[in-house]
């Protein structure tokens, strides 16, 4: 992955969860005697001292922490970087799945503006499933996600001084085969209104109307390929889990 790289090298993460992903490439690296420092890009600083933490046992290898947006922290790390020497961004998980397609364009010709020619971008991206094992996966029988999707209402009564009653609003995940989504909804299980009192406004919802919290689009493989490449990329390689119908894709910028 890091091959087409010249000397030295820069790692950047968009999202760097607990490092643990980063750490694979790093040590290959310095396994290989080049040189490495890593930018961590994430505006949760729990996530930023975890990765921090985790790359924090490699020797030789230095790391800088950006608690900011992808974008501001991209454009901030790329200043930061040598004259010489090739960066690669990293964008793993599904986190391109949660930008409709324009937004998605519109970021990844972002992360293109931050590089120089043959600077690469290593991309995540979540393949399309047979419908009852995408759904399986956003109404997981623990209902783990749907305590994540009622855990916005949670935020809004902690900190908007909302009074929502999550018992009276249910999950849902629904597939969109026209817009290639899955889509989470909070589905009003009565009539009932709920006052936002720190932006000022109540809401009113029939039974059965919903909030619609999150899309997570998914793509084939050489979706993924036509989507970065418009961006001003070209596909260097690309490695797929049949199973798991997940891709990871690595591009050059041109």
């Amino acid at each position: 992955m890091v091959a087409p790289l010249q000397d030295p090298v820069t790692l950047l993460e968009l999202g760097c969860g607990s490092g643990e992903k980063i750490a694979l490439l790093a040590e290959a690296l310095r396994s290989r005697r080049r040189r490495v420092a890593i930018h961590l890009i994430d505006i949760s600083p729990t996530a930023l001292e975890l990765s921090e933490r985790t790359l924090g046992a490699l020797e030789h290898v230095s790391v800088v922490g950006h608690r900011a947006t992808y974008e501001e922290g991209l454009r901030h790390a790329a200043r930061e970087r040598p004259p010489h020497g090739g960066l690669l961004v990293l964008f793993l998980g599904s986190n391109i799945g949660n930008f409709d397609p324009p937004a998605s364009h519109d970021f990844l010709s972002e992360i293109r503006q931050a590089m120089r020619p043959g600077d690469a971008l290593l991309l995540g991206a979540d393949l399309i499933k047979p419908v009852d094992q995408l759904l399986l996966a956003y109404n997981d029988p623990l209902g783990v996600t749907a305590a994540f999707d009622k855990n916005l209402l949670v935020r809004m009564n902690r900190e908007l001084g909302a009074d929502f009653d999550l018992a009276a609003f249910e999950h849902q995940a629904i597939w969109n085969p026209g817009e290639r989504r899955v889509e989470m909804h909070l589905v009003s299980l009565r009539d009932q209104s709920a006052q936002i009192r720190r932006a000022g406004i109540s809401v009113a919802f029939e039974a059965g109307e919903s909030i619609w919290t999150e899309s997570s689009y998914k793509y084939e493989p050489h979706e993924v390929v036509e989507l970065v490449s418009a961006a001003g990329f070209h596909s260097h390689a690309q490695w797929t889990d049949p199973e798991a119908r997940f891709a990871l894709t690595l591009f050059l910028a041109e």
